[in-house]
């Protein structure tokens, strides 16, 4: 409303490496009074009453009992993005503040990104561009081969609305399709992609050409893949990481692709990230990593702050807040 002074947004910096988009800030400045952390830290005796919200932008600012203890008026925590592993809900709720995410916008994008993986994977496309541009190449080796994708069985664990878009990506390329989720999806939905359902995800791992991981990180999908689960894919078989680094038991994953248990690994993800630059999964050959880019397009980006804003508007002038996350 015209003359009435704009609420006050707490976010952790604009601009610089994770900060607030610059490009973002008009649009946000026209609803929101944007206080960085610094100028908070800097004034909390005057701020502190007045932040009514945090805009959470790639997990920042890191959210605490402290924080949360200093903030009186505190009402909504807008984050973006689907994942949610890094704030502590019940503790939040607890101060009666409202959380939301964006779990939809980012889904066509991270489902483009995992079959983006997947072909890199199969076709080599990474050490075929190394070979290509290489001073040193003379010649292209005839027997330089991928594997082929059409015909192949794709393994997603992780049924939700990431899961079943890449289904239907892979149903295009006339991929047979495997699922295992915690609950069993409509046998319309299923059809539509052809999916079979696996109520056992050691039954999918067994058969799966292509295992795509799209589960949220959470206490029970903690290193849901570990040593017995790679030991149980087919050897010829590749892992591809959508989801988070700590969904996979990191250094078993390691041991199986040096072992050759299972063929090659492709990820979006890793922990941490980025990895350090000693680590044993930068050196392989048969490994793809990608620095957690699978919902990172302009438009994307754009959507995701919209729905963040609209979030801490709803949230503040006491309406339902969309896309709220329960503890």
């Amino acid at each position: 409303m015209e003359g009435q002074e704009l609420p006050y947004v707490l976010v952790d910096c604009i601009g610089e490496r994770l900060g607030v988009y610059e490009d973002h800030v008009g649009f946000l400045k026209k609803r929101f009074h944007l206080i960085t952390m610094k100028e908070y830290l800097e004034n909390k005796t005057v701020l502190s009453k007045k932040i009514r919200a945090i805009y959470m932008w790639y997990h920042k600012p890191a959210i605490n009992e402290e924080l949360l203890q200093s903030l009186p008026n505190l009402k909504v925590v807008a984050s973006s993005g689907v994942g949610i592993d890094h704030l502590d809900l019940k503790l939040l709720s607890s101060y009666g503040v409202k959380v939301s995410n964006t779990p939809f916008i980012v889904s066509t994008d991270t489902a483009d990104m995992g079959m983006a993986l997947l072909l890199a994977s199969s076709r080599r496309l990474v050490e075929g561009h190394e070979m290509a541009v290489s001073p040193d190449t003379e010649y292209f080796p005839a027997d330089w081969l991928g594997v082929e994708v059409s015909g192949a069985t794709l393994g997603i664990v992780g049924m939700g609305t990431i899961g079943y878009k890449v289904a239907e990506r892979a149903k295009a390329f006339e991929m047979k399709i495997l699922y295992h989720n915690r609950n069993q999806r409509k046998k319309e939905e299923e059809s539509a992609v052809g999916a079979v359902y696996c109520k056992k995800i050691d039954d999918l791992l067994q058969q799966a050409d292509f295992v795509l991981l799209a589960v949220n990180l959470t206490p029970q999908t903690h290193k849901l893949i570990g040593k017995r689960e790679l030991e149980l894919m087919k050897p010829t078989a590749t892992l591809i990481n959508i989801s988070r680094g700590l969904v996979v038991d990191q250094d078993a994953l390691v041991e199986a692709l040096q072992n050759k248990v299972i063929k090659a690994a492709a990820l979006d993800v890793t922990y941490p990230e980025p990895l350090p630059r000693d680590h044993p999964l930068l050196k392989l050959k048969n490994v793809i990593i990608t620095p957690h880019i699978g919902s990172a397009t302009k438009k994307t980006r754009w959507v995701m702050m919209e729905e963040m804003a609209e979030s801490i508007e709803a949230g503040l002038a006491g309406l339902p807040v969309p896309r709220e996350v329960l503890p």
